[in-house]
């Protein structure tokens, strides 16, 4: 008689190390992006759940989309695709820190995500957003639709800054006690999702 074995396994055997990307989504000279992304990764180091990593658009220096052949096919030609493809499919999931550009996502965000296609799919992504009044939710709400599409797991909590000068000093981003809160739910159900979507990547 067969022996059948068990499809049960245990938390520890299945626990596996995700990677998280904290991306820095603006590029523009004089940006706080990253002073809000620094904060941000710390706290997902702190975290546990992650191996965090701090990604930075500009070090990709990504030109407007220059590939000849569509992102799918994964034909990749110039050195700063490649770069950027294997980043993004490094991630197990993604942290987009951004401003709003004229009530939507930055330029560089927009080309970063079309850049590539299949090293999107099956991952959650949260946003850490920043600016005036809205703190950016505008341009996070444009930026899901793209996600979507992407086969991004969008999820729904968030963190917001509005009047983000306000909570930047001598180069250091202060939390209020809600961004302080908001955050570590961001990562808890980040690694929800994370955990759940990876088997569909194989």
């Amino acid at each position: 008689m067969p022996v059948i074995r068990s499809i049960h396994r245990t938390k520890s055997e299945i626990s596996v190390t995700l990677r998280l990307h904290t991306i820095v989504a603006s590029t523009r000279p004089g940006r706080v992006g990253p002073v809000v992304a620094r904060w941000f990764h710390d706290i997902a180091k702190a975290h546990g759940g992650f191996d965090a990593h701090l990604v930075d658009l500009a070090d990709f220096a990504l030109p407007i989309y220059d590939e000849p052949n569509h992102p799918r096919m994964r034909k990749y030609e110039h050195a700063h695709t490649k770069a950027w493809s294997e980043s993004v499919a490094a991630a197990d999931a993604y942290v987009l820190v951004t401003p709003e550009y004229n009530f939507g996502p930055t330029p560089a965000l927009l080309n970063a995500l079309n850049f590539v296609y299949s090293e999107w799919g099956y991952k959650p992504a949260a946003f850490v957003s920043y600016g005036g009044v809205s703190g950016g939710i505008r341009a996070v709400q444009m930026t899901k639709l793209i996600l979507t599409t992407l086969k991004v797991m969008p999820i729904l909590e968030a963190v917001v800054v509005p009047f983000v000068a306000q909570q930047i000093k001598d180069g250091t981003f202060t939390p209020n006690d809600i961004q302080k809160t908001a955050s570590k739910e961001v990562l808890d159900e980040l690694k929800k999702w994370a955990e759940a979507l990876k088997p569909l990547r194989g």
